[in-house]
Parts: structure tokens; sequence; C-alpha cells
């Protein structure tokens, strides 16, 4: 009897263990991978991002960090493990990161991370083979959001935060933006989840909270020196309203950065098949022009 209940107790071990072990992604051989690496470490959170990188040339390479979506309270940078691999083949050293999640870790909590992850490249430019004058970034959803405000507030203390390599700059060359919000104060009432997510992020609804849903939209932060950026949405999408990215791409060319708008018609959040391949192909040929200058 005892030797079953052992048995049944080491069985569920080994399928917790297995539920909880990371998928490794398959490297090709052309492709350095490297995960795992400290980036930076607020509150002793060791944070860490995993790195792909061309086996062979000399470099510095063109690079691009990647900036995981689930709503700014959940997800992994796993989840852009492929995509990195795929940036590598095609001659770029690419890094997804994770950073710190509401409700623990409030705005501007996340900005400072990804802040601190592009500081983190330039001063590893040398020992990486980084290019640290072409870094480009993308993330999809609440990392498009990051990934475009990183974009816009170039040259802005108040987001840097306390992490390492101050002295590096944050500033991107260019951002692929994957269905991410532009402006807060206008996503209740046509997002599913605003009303549950945007709470725990910012502190408050826009009742109670409007400085913060303010601050925390990239569409207040545009100025001419914003990076240039291709924004990449579904006309079907019940998450991030297509017009987000409309008023981004508007207010970028009024500010006279350069912004392209690809609209996917009856495409969702999160792009399956067709969409999902158009997708990807409008990024990777996004940064072949604009960092491979």
């Amino acid at each position: 009897m005892r030797c079953r209940w052992l048995a049944g107790l080491c069985g569920m071990y080994l399928v917790f263990v297995a539920g909880n072990v990371q998928a490794q992604p398959k490297v090709p051989d052309s492709v350095t991978w490297q995960p795992g690496i400290e980036y930076t470490n607020p509150d002793d959170q060791h944070l860490q991002l995993n790195l792909a990188s061309p086996k062979t040339g000399t470099g510095p390479f063109p690079t691009v960090l990647c900036i995981h979506g689930g709503g700014f309270r959940a997800g992994k940078r796993e989840s852009y493990d492929a995509l990195c691999i795929k940036l590598a083949e095609r001659g770029f050293v690419a890094a997804t990161v994770t950073y710190r999640l509401a409700p623990k870790y409030q705005f501007p909590a996340a900005v400072h991370d990804t802040k601190a992850a592009v500081r983190w490249l330039r001063a590893n430019a040398a020992k990486y083979k980084i290019n640290p004058d072409q870094i480009g970034v993308t993330g999809g959803s609440a990392g498009g959001h990051l990934a475009q405000f990183l974009a816009v507030t170039r040259n802005v203390p108040e987001f840097e935060g306390t992490g390492g390599n101050r002295e590096q700059s944050s500033h991107v060359a260019c951002v692929v933006n994957v269905y991410g919000p532009s402006d807060f104060t206008k996503s209740y009432g046509k997002s599913v989840d605003a009303h549950e997510v945007l709470p725990l992020w910012l502190g408050g609804n826009l009742e109670t909270a409007r400085t913060q849903h303010i601050r925390s939209s990239p569409l207040y932060w545009v100025t001419p020196n914003a990076a240039p950026t291709l924004c990449i949405h579904g006309t079907e999408d019940k998450y991030v309203a297509h017009e987000q990215a409309v008023w981004m791409v508007d207010k970028l060319k009024a500010a006279t950065v350069a912004a392209e708008l690809l609209t996917l018609e009856g495409a969702g959040h999160g792009f399956k098949g067709a969409d999902a391949e158009k997708s990807e192909q409008a990024l990777f040929a996004y940064f072949e022009k604009q960092l491979k200058k």
C-alpha cells in the first residue's frame, strides 16, 4: 500500500515537473543560442533574456529586441524564442526578455525593464557582436505597446528607471508594433478585457487613474524624435481596436516620423495561418530595410 502511494506521489511529481519545464527551441546549426542571461535586477527579480545570434560572421550585427505580450500581467519571454532564432538565421542578433508584471509591479516598471534591456544590449555590444547603432524592437499586444513606448520616449529621463548600464542610451532605431494599444483613455468599451487589465497595471480605472492612462499611452509621447514605425493590426481585433494603430501612425506622420500601417482584413488578436505568415514576412522585410542600411 505504501509503495503504491509513493509511486503515485512520484508520478504526480513527474507530471508537475514536466508541465513546468519550458520546451527547448529547435536551434539550427547556423545559430548560437544563449538562454537565461541576466540583464538587470530590480527589486531582486534577476530578470533574464534569451539571445540568438548568427554562428558565422564577424559582425557587428543589427539587433532586434522582442517583448512578449500577456496584458501586462502574464506571458513569458520563451514565446518569442522561435522568432529570435529565425531572425538570427537572417543575420540579426535577437533577444527576448522577461519583465516585471502587474499587479505586483505596475506602470512604469515594465518600461524601466525594457529600457534596461536596450541599455544592456549596448553595454555588451562588443561581446555579442551587436551593432549598437542598429537596435530595433518588436512585440505583440502588451509587448507591442512596450515596444512602441520605447520608440517614442527617447531622452525622457523619468522612464529610464534605476537598472544597470545607465551610461548607455535606451533609444531604438525602429519598431514593429503588432496590435499594441496606443491610447488607453479610449480602450474602455472597445476592448473585451480593458476593464480588467488596465486597472491592474495602472492602479485604477479611467475615472480614478486618468493621469496614469495618459502617461502610459504612447500616442501622447510622439515627437519628431520618435523612431520609424511599422504597425501591424487586424480589423477584427476584439482586444485592441484597429483604430489604435491608425491613430498611432497618423500621429507619427504628423510629427514627420516615417510610419507605416499594415492592415490585415478580418484578422483578430493573435494572428493565425496566412495572417501570421504575412505579419512575420512584413516584420522581416521591415527590419531588413531599417537595420541593414
